[in-house]
């Protein structure tokens, strides 16, 4: 509950597209170079990930065994007779705590891998505010929830997990509705599509699916990253088409065209709505099973009752051991429409030249492994690998 990251559930609200190279700058390697540095970036980028798992796993359980949230508890208690206010202590302190240890990885892979690679354009002064603002807005989202969390824990006990659940999924509806207008914002300037060729292209392809949406914008990504990004942003009638700079500038109108078909693709096929639905379940399912094997491992660390602040964070654990059993589970299902999207692109727009050359940039462009080894595929990936999605085209076209 403490390590989750609201911001995420605004995330899954957003389809990316593959990232893209820096701009205005040559490219002095050779295809063999690139596919070097391509295969390190990725490579590094998984043991990253493995190791921060183990690295969250470990961390919580020696805080939990070592004694160390009975201390918290006590320190929160201390500050305040009022549960709800000791809870809100507890998760400071036990936050700044996880904060203080995973911080230099969170530098390496957020911040000094990226510019070893070339990927950004951040100064470290303009990541570490972007990674306050985060916090900032975490709180501000997550703080309600948690206090509605522990509300339901001690009046409903092993059964909280069903009033919670709707609540999160109510928040997520919300957060999508909202995000684009208001906490986008606050990492992007945005402003309405200048290219009124492209802008005129997009709206025809649009009218073509019976899509209504709010604007066009275009937003300076490249003031982060060298990355590129298009999207629809927000649900209902907040639904709005971004596109980061980098990609305006990076690739031709076709090319543009093949990247917002397949986001389109998404949407004509139902894949917002089905991942949201999977969401939904997957969200149940795992609260339910959490709140289950919490209870039975209260004893497992000699605590009193579910509700003791100092066994909170053995839920986090049961929710990441979940997610490390789903995740492949969801991967594939995040695959199988990526396909389905690329199909959908493929024959709106009959371009099968411009949808190879854009998955050929992008593979170069984002320093992406075009054939990682199966089980990282399988385990890690959400998009198929470039090749097989080049392959795939030669025999829709």
């Amino acid at each position: 509950m403490f390590a989750n990251d609201p911001l995420n559930t605004t995330a899954k609200t957003v389809k990316e597209t593959e990232e893209s190279l820096p701009p205005n700058q040559p490219d002095p390697e050779t295809g063999s170079d690139r596919l070097e540095r391509a295969r390190q970036y990725s490579g590094i980028r998984v043991k990253l990930g493995i190791f921060s798992t183990i690295l969250f796993f470990t961390v919580t359980l020696l805080l939990v065994s070592l004694g160390i949230t009975r201390w918290i508890e006590e320190i929160s208690y201390g500050v305040t007779t009022s549960p709800y206010l000791a809870l809100l202590v507890f998760a400071a302190i036990f936050g700044l705590l996880n904060s203080v240890i995973t911080f230099p990885l969170r530098i390496y892979s957020g911040f000094m891998l990226e510019h070893r690679f070339g990927l950004s354009n951040q100064s470290f002064f303009s990541w570490l505010w972007d990674g306050i603002k985060g916090m900032l807005v975490g709180l501000v989202i997550g703080t309600p929830i948690l206090l509605l969390f522990y509300y339901f824990l001690r009046t409903y006990e092993t059964n909280w997990w069903l009033p919670v659940g709707i609540i999160l999924i109510i928040f997520s509806v919300i957060l999508a509705r909202l995000a684009p207008t208001l906490i986008f914002p606050l990492f992007y300037k945005f402003k309405p599509l200048d290219d009124g060729e492209l802008k005129e292209r997009i709206l025809k392809r649009c009218k073509d699916v019976r899509m209504s949406v709010k604007g066009v914008f275009q937003f300076d990504m490249s003031t982060k990253t060298k990355k590129a990004n298009a999207a629809f942003a927000g649900i209902g009638k907040a639904k709005r088409i971004i596109l980061g700079d980098t990609l305006l500038e990076k690739f031709n109108h076709d090319e543009i065209d093949i990247v917002f078909s397949h986001e389109l693709g998404h949407y004509k096929l139902g894949h917002i709505k089905k991942t949201m639905a999977v969401g939904i379940v997957s969200t149940l399912a795992a609260l339910f099973i959490a709140a289950q094997l919490y209870a039975l491992s209260i004893d497992w660390f000699g605590f009193e009752s579910v509700t003791q602040l100092a066994a909170l964070p053995l839920l986090t654990i049961w929710m990441g051991l979940y997610g490390l059993l789903t995740g492949p589970i969801d991967n594939w299902l995040s695959r199988r429409h990526e396909y389905q999207a690329d199909r959908f692109a493929l024959v709106m727009t009959q371009n099968k030249d411009a949808f190879i050359s854009t998955m050929t940039k992008l593979a170069s462009m984002n320093l992406s492994d075009p054939e990682p080894s199966r089980w990282v595929e399988v385990l890690l990936h959400s998009h198929p690998t470039i090749k097989k999605r080049i392959r795939a085209a030669e025999e829709i076209l």
